[in-house]
């Protein structure tokens, strides 16, 4: 049906889809988590962020399923690699995603006097994911590279993904809530964005500086005319969201949306630039998407499955948001 390089880039853009879509999705679920405030007299605040997520982040979690699941099939020798250099940062995420389930279902279950424990365990939970995929995504960049220097850039990298999934879940909860507790997020909204501002750039900074390859892609004319509305539609999209989040809240909550699409956008754009900068490799420097591919036989199998499936999870997730649409209401689980 396909030849074995067209088979490659096929499953390179469905591994970039569930890669892309789990940030964003997952990303703003893990940011509800992070924000999630401790005190006691805030229980029904706490209430109203777990409502805001409830329908939603058991799907978002598919795509993380998937993008492994097309890694594990489609290129099992760059999945040996990964996944051997990022064994430990993985299991931290596993242990996080669980408790933040565990926790999610308890404490809806347990005692009144327990609860306040279970949502700190959900808001560990989340920091301990969002932290292992930042520092994951550092170890990733700088091609599993063992130096102090390396090291330090991933325990950058994965400050900043925190950094960014706090920024696009506040920007989630200022779109689902209104009044007093919509202007306070908001402001906690503001200076994650200006954390997540500052890691983007330093990320941008230091990754062509320590590759000649990735200097290269970037910096090489035309190209580089090319690809300067990349980071100049990012600040762009910083600075829009902050003047609205300075503002909130607005009469008839004109513009709470305007937030969490920009944060979309920014994840969008740094997504899209991350994959030009290695492309074609799927281990930076070591293995391109051709030498890492399977057998065609194998791949063509899995295609048809893939075509059912994908658009499955497309459409049960659409359903999902239109039907949940609109502001959070009270969390109730009867």
């Amino acid at each position: 049906m396909f030849d074995h390089d067209v088979l490659a880039i096929i499953f390179l853009l469905l591994l970039g889809v569930a890669v892309l879509a789990y940030a964003i999705l997952d990303g703003y679920d893990l940011g509800v988590g992070i924000l999630l405030p401790l005190k006691a007299e805030k229980e029904k605040e706490r209430d109203t962020y777990i409502s805001s997520i409830g329908p939603f982040w058991d799907a978002n979690e598919t795509w993380l399923v998937l993008a492994v699941g097309i890694l594990l099939i489609a290129f099992p020798a760059a999945h040996n690699i990964i996944l051997h250099q990022l064994y430990i940062p993985v299991l931290f995420m596993l242990c996080g995603l669980i408790l933040r389930g565990v926790s999610f279902d308890f404490r809806a279950k347990a005692r009144v006097s327990h609860k306040t424990t279970w949502d700190k365990l959900f808001k560990l939970g989340s920091i301990m994911a969002s932290v292992a995929q930042g520092y994951m995504l550092g170890r990733y960049v700088l091609g599993f590279e063992n130096s102090t220097a390396a090291y330090a850039f991933a325990v950058l990298s994965s400050l900043c993904v925190t950094a960014a999934y706090a920024y696009i879940g506040g920007a989630w909860l200022v779109m689902k809530t209104e009044g007093g507790m919509q202007k306070k997020i908001a402001g906690t909204t503001r200076r994650a964005g200006w954390l997540a501002a500052l890691g983007i750039f330093a990320v941008c900074l230091i990754n062509p500086l320590t590759s000649d390859y990735v200097w290269l892609r970037w910096f090489s004319l035309p190209e580089a005319f090319l690809l300067f509305p990349i980071p100049l539609t990012c600040f762009a999209m910083f600075i829009l969201a902050d003047r609205f989040l300075r503002k909130i809240p607005l009469a008839n909550d004109f513009g709470c949306w305007i937030p969490f699409v920009a944060a979309l956008t920014i994840f969008f754009l740094c997504f899209q630039g991350l994959a030009y900068s290695f492309y074609p490799y799927v281990v930076p420097g070591e293995m391109t998407v051709f030498e890492a591919v399977a057998a065609p036989e194998s791949l063509q199998f899995v295609l048809i499955g893939a075509l059912i499936v994908v658009p499955m999870i497309l459409i049960y997730t659409a359903f999902s948001y239109r039907v949940f649409w609109g502001k959070t209401t009270e969390l109730n689980y009867y």
